[in-house]
């Protein structure tokens, strides 16, 4: 028997949706060399326009002769007119919370994530239509054999002609849209939700499958797509369960594999959490414990990669699996790891193992060389000297943050090769420096977190509430809320007396899986969260790699720069 859906489970009538349709004039093609010369964008609600917005660019650069010749955009016209910096954000705010429509969307939409990217502005990630994809699904190739904007507007007989100028594209293409969507509507698209997954890319699998999340809670959690032998599929996060659940059964989700996995998809189960940060870590443990085959990340938190010490008279660096106080350390790979390793090396005068270790014979011993025999002069596990190092104890005050004189040796190397213009090996040096300063400013901070017995943070909520987590040793213990017009400092008290005992471990981080600790920190470390209470004192070293990020940022943007210049 077939239920009849709700009209909340139908989605957002189209009459109620807010669109924004616009239209880019560029210097060319390619969203990440040319740039945009002119913004048109009309807002419409319900068939009437609401808003308009349009405005000349300056694109800081020449403007090529058969765009002039197409657009009619000048570069005299262009003098004088904003800076992208300037109208970027004045865009964002008039389409935020819209949909954007755009005819060749990936075209603009291009430019305009190309855009935010360059000026450190978030992607919003709206809902997208193009209405190229919903002419060609509409239309017959009878009907409308070109689904070129002109073409189109001839066909319907819209009032505003398109000429290759922003706005009057956009308002050409609104009077399209309109057309387009008295057609779906005839064939019983009456929502947004409903017109996102009637575009040709959602399959037919997809479609029978939205009323799985027809039970799921509109609240932050975890959902798992189980298969017909009640496997894990696939797990994700979301700040709202139901709507994120149902965005796999539109066109919205346009990734194959995923589609595969929703026509395997029998069943999704939810996980309620208090708080986005229980939600991602929830996450976490859930891709660790069942390693879902359609999870391409975070399934092995625990296979990470250590720089440490071997144990011997004149210690040399070695790349392990197992943490041990004073590693540096975590790395995703052994590639980072040994990248790293060779950074350390051009900083301290230590030695280092001298064969790579296999991936697929990696172990998870101290000391994967000798494990497989392959060392050509054991260390590890051998006899211990107390005999000491210079070297070794500049890496472990450097790892430590007790000092960081080897990464003044590091500059004054690049600089002498900078002078002897051997500018290739100088930027060498230079990168490898970049990411073994980048490995230690993580391992240190992520070190000091782990290194507290427990920590409470609180976030408000944005709604009079408050945010809490119990933090021990790293790890998440307990999370919850208290509402607006709830006492906070009772809600405290339960969470701390109900949340998970944890026991120390080995190494700098006790023990506690990385990628745990790290989502930890990034949400304490946002502005806004207080510390309610912390056991001990949170420590940062005197000397720490973070004093060293403004460097990393001028030696990563002269990268960069000799990237985009084409060398």
């Amino acid at each position: 028997m077939t239920t009849q859906l709700t009209f909340d489970e139908l989605g957002t009538p189209l009459r109620e949706v807010t669109f924004v349709v616009f239209d880019l004039e560029t210097t060319g093609g390619r969203a990440d060399g040319d740039s945009i010369t002119e913004i048109g964008a009309v807002k419409v609600r319900g068939g009437r326009v609401i808003g308009e917005f349009g405005t000349l660019v300056d694109p800081e650069r020449g403007i090529p002769p058969q765009v002039v010749a197409l657009t009619g955009i000048t570069e005299l016209m262009v003098t004088g007119a904003p800076r992208l910096g300037t109208v970027l954000p004045a865009f964002l705010e008039f389409a935020a919370g819209a949909v954007l429509v755009a005819h060749n969307s990936g075209f603009d939409v291009g430019f305009i994530k190309a855009a935010c990217a360059r000026y450190g502005y978030p992607w919003p990630k709206p809902t997208v239509v193009c209405t190229v994809k919903l002419a060609r699904r509409v239309l017959s190739r009878d009907e409308a054999p070109s689904c070129r904007l002109s073409a189109l507007a001839h066909l319907f007989g819209v009032a505003v002609q398109p000429n290759h100028r922003a706005l009057i594209d956009a308002q050409a293409t609104v009077e399209v849209l309109h057309h387009l969507l008295e057609r779906v509507g005839s064939v019983g698209v009456h929502s947004l939700e409903e017109l996102v997954a009637y575009l040709p890319e959602v399959t037919p699998a997809q479609r029978r499958k939205r009323t799985l999340a027809a039970d799921l809670p509109s609240t932050p959690g975890v959902y798992l797509f189980r298969g017909p032998s009640e496997e894990v599929l696939y797990v994700g996060t979301a700040s709202d369960l139901r709507r994120r659940v149902r965005q796999y059964f539109t066109a919205s989700e346009g990734r194959k594999r995923l589609r595969e996995m929703v026509s395997l998809a029998v069943r999704v189960d939810a996980v309620e959490c208090a708080h986005s940060l229980e939600a991602e870590v929830r996450e976490l443990r859930l891709l660790t414990a069942h390693k879902p085959a359609y999870n391409r990340r975070s399934k092995n938190q625990g296979q990470a990669w250590w720089l440490v010490l071997t144990d011997e008279a004149f210690p040399r660096l070695s790349v392990v699996r197992t943490a041990r106080d004073g590693a540096l350390g975590p790395f995703r790979s052994r590639r980072l790891a040994e990248t790293a390793l060779e950074a350390m090396l051009e900083a301290v005068p230590l030695r280092a193992c001298s064969l790579r270790i296999p991936a697929r014979n990696a172990s998870a011993t101290p000391c994967a060389l000798l494990e497989l025999g392959r060392c050509k002069a054991p260390c590890a596990g051998r006899q211990s000297v107390d005999e000491y190092s210079p070297a070794a104890e500049a890496f472990r005050r450097l790892v430590a943050g007790a000092d960081v004189t080897p990464l003044h040796g590091l500059t004054v190397q690049i600089d002498a090769l900078a002078a002897a213009h051997r500018f290739e090996d100088a930027a060498n040096r230079r990168d490898r420096m970049s990411s073994l300063v980048r490995s230690l400013d993580r391992a240190q901070r992520l070190a000091g977190l782990a290194a507290l017995p427990e920590v409470v943070a609180a976030r408000s909520d944005g709604s009079g509430g408050w945010e809490f987590a119990v933090v021990r040793h790293g790890r998440l213990a307990s999370a919850g809320v208290a509402r607006r017009g709830v006492r906070p400092m009772p809600v405290v008290d339960a969470l701390v007396a109900s949340a998970e005992t944890v026991i120390p471990g080995d190494g700098p981080l006790f023990g506690a899986p990385a990628e745990e600790v790290g989502v930890v920190l990034r949400w304490m470390d946002r502005p806004g969260t207080r510390l309610v209470y912390c056991e001990e004192p949170w420590r940062s070293p005197a000397f720490a790699a973070g004093a060293w990020r403004e460097w990393v940022a001028r030696a990563e943007a002269g990268r960069d720069q000799y990237r985009v210049a084409g060398h």
